[in-house]
């Protein structure tokens, strides 16, 4: 690197140290152990992870479990990407070291995801109609209540819509991914049927 790049990437990388620092001690006043929205936030995190490991179908474990995990990932891309250009914030976390919220991206829409899709694989429902219904659910049910509580904050104009088509976007993502490798997996059973090596 030129000494131009090592200075901008210098730069860089104090102003993070001081966001985080920043984002420490706004958590220390304003949504530490003592306030309300600190355990909310926790119980968002919590439940749905008891309900999942209480709920789900074992015997669809590894395949509801790559879906969920699907979810989790681009879900978590979606809402750095709002958040680091300012178009959202979560004013309440349970930890300040990330900048998403960990409490949705990882619990919370992972679960709804998955137990709608168990749901839909063992009653054969179609899941594009079905997973629009839990997306329009989260954006003009979920985020408006939370917007409501303080738990969630559009830094711009509200935009539920925007919210909606990333739901739809991660839901159908999810879905297409674990087809690819349902594909996959099952393309390499018949090649074992058939005395054909199996692909390492």
């Amino acid at each position: 690197m030129n000494k131009g790049q090592l200075e901008m990437i210098e730069t860089i990388r104090k102003a993070e140290i001081e966001q985080s620092h920043r984002w420490i001690e706004y958590w220390q006043h304003y949504s530490h152990y003592f306030t309300w929205q600190f355990w909310a936030v926790l119980a968002m995190f919590v439940l749905p992870l008891i309900v999942i490991i209480l709920f789900i179908d074992r015997k669809k474990a590894f395949h509801l479990g790559f879906y969920g995990y699907s979810v989790h990932v681009f879900f978590a891309y979606t809402d750095v990407f709002g958040t680091y250009n300012g178009v959202w914030i979560y004013p309440y976390k349970f930890q300040p070291y990330i900048p998403s919220n960990l409490t949705l991206d990882s619990s919370l829409v992972p679960v709804c995801y998955m137990l709608l899709y168990q749901y839909i694989l063992n009653n054969r429902k179609n899941y594009y109609l079905w997973m629009i219904g839990l997306s329009l659910g989260f954006a003009y049910i979920v985020k408006p209540l939370m917007v409501g509580l303080g738990l969630f904050h559009f830094g711009e104009k509200e935009n539920f819509f925007l919210l909606f088509l990333g739901y739809v976007t991660v839901g159908l993502i999810a879905k297409w991914l674990t087809d690819l490798f349902k594909f996959l997996q099952k393309s390499n059973i018949l090649s074992l049927h058939r005395g054909e090596k199996p692909s390492k």
